[in-house]
């Protein structure tokens, strides 16, 4: 089908208000245009966002000539209880707020004459999530139009057979849907574009005309699963991906000779064509094959692979939900340069912009269907959806990564302590089975929460609609009684981390978990590390995946999977902050969040401040700025062999806010003005025997690497040079480390991220106080405004987690020395950036081509 852009010239507004509404772009997130109180319903998990019911209207015309054609409308993501109205007819009903879906117009529009859809995102209904979820159309919308003959919408289905040698070509198997019996032709051109393979093939009407793209129909073998069916009972359109109006299926064996295979390492794409009739379609894939098992854990290609990943949210930061392609590349290319080689999307299905960029850039991926299955862990959560609609949303799940090599695992849930019971271990069977069903070429994980499924089974913090009619009641409200996953993060950060992985090593925990384990192809673990050995000898098939893991926790399993291969990988939590869970993982001082409480071991901070916006728990802040934990895991996980330097904030003084989703707030920078004498905080992190600190020339000692690749100095503040010098056993130099302190002049420095715009694109622009020579100067605080001309301010602001002002105004201030802003180009030459502080105007002339 003809693929057609459908995100422009879109009103928005509140459901209940007057008038036309605001022109908008899509993406749109109406959330982050709310106001953020005491008054939120959601509280502190959705960044103390008040939310309300929307709607976005569309008029479209729909020319005589298409008449008798197919058309279907594409929602990438619509959150959440998504009605679908067209010419004032309703057209279909999605509750889940992450899973993209079609609906079908054919029947609905009006030729030649101007129609309407109407869409309407319901999110009053708080509380309904942990985290910040955005509101209304914050993914593309796209118009498919076929005609009398055409490849259905995710009609193509491409897998690798045999990735062949240097003697033997590669196998695939094109699996492809059409509207009607007939000739299709396939086509495959490599990463350079020379055509390499060209098949044909009879599309031929199947029997009992299945629609619901089971493996049989995506690569001919066995026979085709049942459709994802919703369930019965809420009365909305079949969303099935028009399959209803395609039931023709064509299938080849392509050989292809001198194959590239994809791998992380080297991500090459290939170009699948297929021409049905008058219609063209294309799809990128990569040559690769997958394997696990307990002789060799994961493998691609045929070598093992250990996932060194990093849970994500949804959410871009400054541009809330929206997922910009731009920002979803960008989220991955900072991930990877910072040691990760997958991703976990935590806790629900990625976008298809965010597969596009892992395919071209090697990153790996688990899609994760939810985050709560029948029980509640919110009040008017997705539980209340999920048995009915689970298998049509793991379907279009599978529809939508089935071609993408990045994915290599499925995720049913998480931390979802209905495996502890005998009806959840049944449903992890169910849903294991049925993925398998559509897609038997990937392996199903659930992440489990080891020690909280213990202390569920014992009663503590057990979601009930009693006690979730109390937290409604006291929404918003500080104190209010944690349920679910909320009770068990807070138990985290009173105890901290070492509590709860000791926790999980008790025998009840093997107990409450073995059952679901058995259910599923690869055992995930939350925050289970220190029973990996026991379990690899108890369970001597057992896959273990650290499906969420502490920073700290980087080297010890890097250390463990290099020798066990059962042991496929870890992701940490989380590898970049994200709004909501407000102040999780924040360690804060006074001066940057003044809300926070004094208590008889420091400060905490515990979110019940509206000022309160993102975690605080990333490894990349919010804005994607990197720092000493950063620094930390590229060592832990081998990216870099270092020294890497970081020095503790020297000026801040009493306690931090604790979290044990925080390991350090150590930053690269040797810049403390006024704070001569005073006792600093260095750490070094490296792979190395030894490692030696110098200030100014003077040794401060040398400190043997046991079993750690972090080590801690504490010596008095001076100004100048501090080197680190890393040995190996024989006493040999194998690196070294500079930080320097800064001059005394002091500018700002605006840094593009890239060196030119798209028109119509998104680029950031990061603002960053230093010296005449780019030497970073952390405690520069200062208040800026913004004026951008050709173009649009999308996002400004800084990276503190406790941010009264959010992204969406004109002015900042920096949080050490640093800020972000994200605009979107016009179509002019160029966007003119104008930043203004206490020193005067600064100006860029950012290209646009």
């Amino acid at each position: 089908m003809k693929k057609l852009d459908f995100n422009e010239h879109w009103k928005w507004k509140r459901l209940e208000e007057p008038g036309e509404g605001e022109r908008v772009t899509l993406p749109h997130d109406a959330m982050c245009r709310e106001r953020r109180s005491q008054e939120s319903r959601g509280g502190h998990n959705i960044g103390w966002f008040e939310s309300s019911d929307y709607v976005y209207e569309k008029e479209f015309d729909v020319p005589q000539e298409d008449r008798g054609k197919t058309m279907m409308l594409e929602f990438e993501g619509v959150y959440r209880n998504a009605e679908v109205y067209v010419n004032g007819q309703k057209a279909a009903y999605r509750p889940y707020g992450y899973t993209n879906f079609y609906v079908d117009l054919t029947a609905l529009v009006r030729y030649g004459e101007r129609n309407s859809v109407r869409v309407i995102a319901r999110n009053a209904d708080q509380p309904n999530s942990r985290w910040y979820t955005g509101s209304g159309i914050y993914r593309p919308v796209w118009l498919y139009v076929g005609g009398e003959q055409y490849v259905a919408a995710d009609g193509v289905r491409i897998r690798t057979l045999s990735c062949g040698s240097q003697t033997e070509p590669a196998r695939i198997a094109v699996g492809i849907r059409t509207a009607r019996p007939g000739e299709v032709s396939v086509e495959i051109t490599e990463p350079g574009g020379r055509l390499v393979a060209a098949a044909t093939a009879q599309s031929r009407e199947e029997e009992g005309g299945a629609a619901g793209g089971g493996r049989g129909a995506e690569c001919g073998t066995e026979n085709g699963a049942a459709g994802g069916g919703r369930g019965a009972g809420d009365g909305a359109s079949d969303s099935r991906h028009g399959t209803e109006r395609a039931r023709c299926f064509a299938q080849l064996t392509i050989e292809i000779p001198h194959a590239q295979r994809w791998s992380p390492a080297q991500p090459r794409l290939y170009t699948c064509t297929v021409r049905c009739g008058e219609d063209c379609v294309s799809e990128r894939f990569g040559i690769r094959t997958l394997g696990w098992d307990a002789a060799r854990g994961l493998t691609i290609n045929g070598e093992r692979v250990i996932l060194k990943g990093a849970c994500i949210h949804h959410d871009n930061g400054p541009l809330g939900a929206c997922a910009f392609p731009e920002a979803e590349e960008r989220k991955i290319r900072l991930l990877m340069e910072n040691g990760y080689n997958a991703v976990r999307s935590a806790h629900n299905p990625c976008s298809k912009a965010m597969l596009e960029a892992c395919d071209r850039l090697g990153m790996l991926v688990m899609d994760e269907y939810t985050d709560m299955w029948y029980i509640h862990k919110n009040r008017y959560d997705y539980a209340s959806y999920m048995e009915d609609w689970w298998r049509q949303d793991l379907a279009d799940m599978v529809a939508k990564d089935y071609n993408h090599p990045s994915v290599v695992l499925y995720s049913t849930g998480n931390e979802v302590a209905e495996t502890a019971q005998k009806r959840g271990i049944a449903l992890t069977g169910a849903m294991t089975e049925y993925l398998h069903g559509l897609d038997e070429s990937r392996p199903v994980s659930c992440g489990i929460n080891i020690f909280f499924n213990l202390l569920y089974s014992m009663g503590l913090g057990v979601y009930s609609d009693e006690k979730a009619k109390k937290q409604e009641e006291q929404a918003g409200a500080p104190g209010k009684k944690a349920v679910g996953s909320e009770f068990y993060n807070t138990m985290a950060g009173l105890l901290g981390d070492k509590a709860m992985k000791i926790g999980a090593t008790l025998y009840p925990c093997d107990v409450k978990t073995r059952d679901a384990y058995a259910n599923m192809d690869v055992a995930g673990y939350n925050y289970g590390i220190y029973r990996y050995r026991h379990d690899l000898k108890k369970y001597p098939e057992r896959l273990i995946l650290g499906s969420e893991t502490f920073c700290r926790d980087a080297y010890l399993f890097y250390e463990m999977a290099k020798r066990e291969e059962r042991i496929i990988g870890d992701f940490v939590w989380a590898g970049m902050d994200y709004m909501g869970e407000a102040g999780i993982g924040a360690w804060e001082y006074a001066d940057y969040a003044p809300s926070a409480k004094d208590g008889e071991n420091g400060r905490v901070a515990d979110g019940s401040d509206p000022g309160w916006l993102t975690a605080g728990s990333g490894r990349l802040d919010i804005l994607g700025f990197a720092h000493g934990e950063a620094a930390y895991t590229r060592v832990a996980l081998e990216k870099e062999r270092g020294p890497l330097l970081a020095v503790r904030p020297v000026y801040q003084k009493g306690a931090h806010s604790p979290s044990a989703w925080k390991m350090t707030d150590a930053m690269e920078s040797w810049s403390w003005d006024g704070c001569e004498g005073e006792r600093a905080s260095v750490e070094i992190y490296a792979r190395a025997h030894a490692v030696e600190l110098f200030l100014n020339g003077r040794s401060q000692g040398r400190k043997r690497m046991k079993r750690t690749c972090a080590v801690t100095f504490r010596i008095p503040y001076e100004s100048g040079e501090l080197l680190a010098l890393s040995y190996d056993s024989e006493g040999k130099e194998i690196g070294r480390c500079v930080l320097k302190t800064a001059g005394k002049q002091t500018r700002l420095t605006m840094q593009p991220e890239s060196e030119r715009l798209q028109k119509g694109g998104i680029g950031y622009l990061r603002l960053r106080y230093t010296d005449e020579n780019g030497v970073w100067k952390p405690m520069e605080r200062r208040h800026m405004q913004i004026r951008v001309e050709n173009g649009t301010l999308l996002g400004f602001g800084n990276a503190c987690p406790y941010n009264p002002d959010g992204y969406w105004k004109e002015s900042a201030t920096t949080y050490y020395g640093e800020a972000l802003a994200v605009v979107r180009a016009a179509q002019e030459e160029s966007v003119r950036i104008t930043v203004t502080d206490e020193d005067g105007a600064h100006e860029l002339e950012w290209p646009v081509r």
